[in-house]
């Protein structure tokens, strides 16, 4: 049997991001820099809420 070599790449909320930074940066958007980050922060608060919900069930 082969074994395949798998890479993670980037995720969809850090390519979501990227995109924003570069729009921004270049003055396509005009959002502010709350909402350019905004993919990572969401995702940050929805692992956060996660983490809160297995420790309760664990508990």
């Amino acid at each position: 049997m082969e074994k395949k070599n798998v890479s993670g790449g980037m995720s969809f909320p850090s390519v979501l991001a990227l995109v924003f930074i570069v729009l921004k940066l270049c003055g396509v958007i005009k959002w502010s820099w709350v909402w350019v980050l905004s993919p990572i922060w969401i995702t940050f608060i929805i692992g956060l809420i996660a983490i809160g919900v297995i420790y309760l069930i664990m508990r």
